[in-house]
C-alpha cells in the first residue's frame, strides 16, 4: 500500500527496512530508544505481525516515521481472537520532518487498515504481549497526545511505572522475622523448584492474567534461572503468591510479574514475597528495581511506596471507536 505527500511516500513493511526504522525510531523518541534486535523481537518475530500493519513514512531512501497497528491473528487466551478489537502500539516522525501532517497521514494508514480488517474498537498502546510502553506519556509527548485527541481518542484509565534503587537495600528486621515466622509455621517461601513452576503458571493464567502465564512459561523456557523467582506455599502445600524478577527481556531490575491470590491478601504475604525479590536482585548485582505498570493509589501502589518505590513515569490508556 502507497500514499504520496509532496516529497513523502506513506508505504507498509518491506524487508531491510527493521534496521533503519530502529534507527529512526531512536532519533524521534532518544529517551525511548530502541535496538534493531530489540525491535525485531518485539514487533517483527510478533505471533501477530502483519507487515500491512506496519506504515512508514519515507522521504527518499530515508525513513522518516512509522506507525504500527495489529490486531489478533493467534488467540492470546483459549479460541478468543477479541474480534473487532485492535493496537495502535507506537508511532513516531522524526523531529526535522514534524509538522508537516506526515503524524497524521501515518496514523489515519493505520486506522483506515484496522477499519479494513473488522476492527472497530482501537486501543493505544496497552497491546499484549509485547507492548514497549503501557500507554502514551503525555508529559514526554505532548505533540502525540494532542494528534491522537484529535483522532478521535479519548483517555480511558492512566498507569504508573514506579522505580526503586537497591543501592541501599536492605532486608527490613521486621520483614526478616516474618518470614522466620512463616516458615517455622510449615510455610515453604522462597525459591521454586522446577515442578514448582507448574502451579505457578497455572495460578498466573486463571486467578490472574494468560500474558501473566506467557511471560512466566517463555522466560524459563528461554533460560531465566530460578533464583529469579520467590514463591510462597501455605503448609498444605497451596501456592498462595509470587514475585519474581528478569521475566521480561532477561531484564534483572524488571520487577515483575507479582501477585498473591485474593484469598491470602491483606495477610502480609505480599510484602514478604516482595521483599525477597528485592533482596535476591541485589544479591545478584542490581542496582535498581523497576516496572511500567501499576495503579498508582491501588492496593499494590501502596505497597510499592511503603518499600520505596517512587513514581517515575505516568501513562494514559487511550481508545477510539470507529464508524
Amino acid at each position: 500500500m502507497q500514499r504520496n505527500r509532496p516529497n513523502v511516500t506513506i508505504r507498509t513493511f518491506s524487508t531491510g527496512d527493521g534496521p533503519r526504522i530502529a534507527d529512526a525510531w531512536t532519533a524521534a523518541a532518544p529517551e525511548d530508544g530502541i535496538t534493531y534486535r530489540r525491535f525485531r523481537d518485539l514487533v517483527l518475530l510478533d505471533r501477530n505481525f502483519d507487515p500491512d500493519g506496519l506504515f512508514l513514512a519515507v522521504d527518499g531512501d530515508e525513513i522518516i516515521g512509522a506507525a504500527y497497528a495489529v490486531r489478533r491473528l493467534i488467540a492470546h487466551q483459549g479460541d478468543d481472537l477479541e474480534p473487532g478489537n485492535g493496537w495502535i502500539p507506537f508511532f513516531f516522525v522524526v523531529p526535522s520532518s514534524r509538522h508537516r501532517g506526515v503524524g497524521r497521514t501515518l496514523l489515519t494508514s493505520t486506522l483506515d487498515w484496522l477499519r479494513s480488517v473488522d476492527v472497530r474498537t482501537v486501543f493505544f498502546s496497552s497491546y499484549t504481549p509485547n507492548y514497549f510502553l503501557p500507554g502514551l506519556d503525555k508529559q514526554r509527548y505532548p505533540q502525540a497526545h494532542r494528534l491522537l485527541t484529535a483522532l478521535g481518542f479519548e483517555s480511558q484509565y492512566e498507569c504508573a511505572a514506579m522505580d526503586r534503587s537497591l543501592n541501599d537495600y536492605r532486608m527490613p528486621d521486621d520483614i526478616a522475622g516474618r518470614i522466620a515466622g512463616l516458615r517455622a509455621d510449615g510455610y515453604r517461601i522462597g525459591q521454586p523448584t522446577d515442578d514448582d513452576l507448574v502451579d505457578l503458571i497455572r495460578v498466573a493464567g486463571s486467578r490472574f492474567n494468560s500474558d501473566w502465564a506467557r511471560g512466566i512459561r517463555e522466560a524459563v523456557t528461554a533460560g531465566l534461572n530460578l533464583d529469579r523467582i520467590m514463591i510462597a506455599r501455605d503448609p498444605s502445600g497451596s501456592l498462595l503468591g509470587w514475585a519474581m524478577c528478569g521475566a521480561y527481556e532477561d531484564v534483572l531490575e524488571r520487577f515483575g510479574p507479582f501477585g498473591v491470590i485474593p484469598e491470602s491478601r491483606g495477610t502480609g504475604l505480599g510484602e514478604v514475597l516482595l521483599h525477597l525479590t528485592l533482596e535476591r536482585m541485589r544479591s545478584l548485582g542490581g542496582h535498581s528495581a523497576w516496572f511500567l505498570w501499576t495503579g498508582e493509589n491501588s492496593p499494590a501502589g501502596h505497597l510499592y511506596r511503603k518499600t520505596g518505590f517512587s513514581v517515575t513515569r505516568t501513562f494514559t490508556v487511550m481508545r477510539t471507536r470507529l464508524s
